[in-house]
């Protein structure tokens, strides 16, 4: 009798085995993949794969770079959004590396330097991060790079203030302040910090003590450089950009191509999405398809 139920459960398993196997690992995928193949849904079930000349060129929906063998951006194309996904090697100095996505850790409070002799040793800290990616954006693009916080050199503007402190752990009367962002034997930033000289900061040395305080700077509160110019995605692979970050590059793109900047921006235009569903996301410029299209449209002389 014992015999009896332990097979009839058994065989019951067996049979939910089967059945489930059939429906889950054939019935399913197979209709899944039919309904893959309608009209409309096929070049997304693919990939969304973008071809020139018959070549496989990307994925609209994976972000990659326009730039030389040095990182160095190519003045023909629309450019991308920063990537963290370099590989360790530094064989991507652009970062774009769709085998090692990654993104940043750092956060808004990560805003001092570790200077080192040694650059093994030394550590960027994403205030600096992004102040550099500002200053050079606007240099390639034509437009101011300041933003607050950052020094004209591109470079967190943050002080270590030293001195007396009172119970709230303000300081009164400094007595020493540091750039610390701003390796010796740079000048500072700042001449001088409450009737104190700004020095520039030692490699190694430790300036954990003093009173960190970040200097906003009289750059407006709105840069001319937008912020996913100079920040990652967290996948550090976004396909798109912003409309404010694609207009700054008009007139860029239209000198490298030789046409004029208002036909370049009717191009812009026509690869501006708005949001999803008239309320989800922001507005965005596909850089792939928009660069794609260029080069149809306008080849490079």
């Amino acid at each position: 009798m014992r015999y009896t139920t332990w097979f009839r459960q058994h065989l019951a398993a067996v049979r939910a085995l089967i059945v489930l196997t059939v429906i889950t690992g054939i019935a399913y995928p197979l209709a899944v993949f039919a309904v893959a193949q309608l009209p409309g849904l096929h070049d997304n079930a693919e990939g969304s794969l973008r071809y020139r000349d018959g070549t496989l060129v990307g994925s609209s929906l994976i972000g990659q770079s326009f730039t030389d063998g040095n990182g160095r951006a190519l003045p023909q194309y629309f450019q991308t959004r920063p990537s963290n996904s370099a590989p360790a090697d530094g064989s991507r100095p652009d970062g774009y590396d769709p085998m090692n996505t990654s993104f940043g850790n750092k956060g808004p409070e990560d805003i001092v330097d570790t200077l080192a002799a040694d650059p093994d040793h030394a550590a960027t800290s994403l205030l600096t991060t992004v102040c550099t990616r500002s200053r050079e954006v606007g240099e390639r693009e034509g437009v101011s790079g300041a933003r607050p916080f950052c020094t004209p050199g591109g470079v967190g503007a943050v002080l270590a203030v030293f001195g007396a402190r009172d119970a709230r752990g303000d300081i009164g009367a400094p007595v020493r302040v540091v750039s610390v962002n701003e390796q010796c034997p740079q000048h500072p930033f700042l001449a001088a910090y409450r009737g104190v000289r700004v020095q520039c900061a030692q490699p190694g040395e430790d300036y954990s003590a003093g009173l960190i305080v970040p200097i906003r700077g009289d750059a407006p509160a709105e840069p001319a450089v937008p912020p996913d110019a100079v920040t990652a995605s967290g996948s550090g692979l976004d396909p798109d950009i912003s409309p404010r970050y694609a207009q700054i590059q008009i007139s860029r793109i239209a000198a490298a191509r030789q046409v004029g900047a208002d036909r370049i921006a009717a191009v812009v235009g026509d690869h501006t999405a708005s949001r999803t569903l008239g309320f989800l996301g922001e507005p965005r410029v596909n850089v792939l398809e928009l660069n794609l299209d260029l080069d149809r449209r306008f080849p490079v002389p």
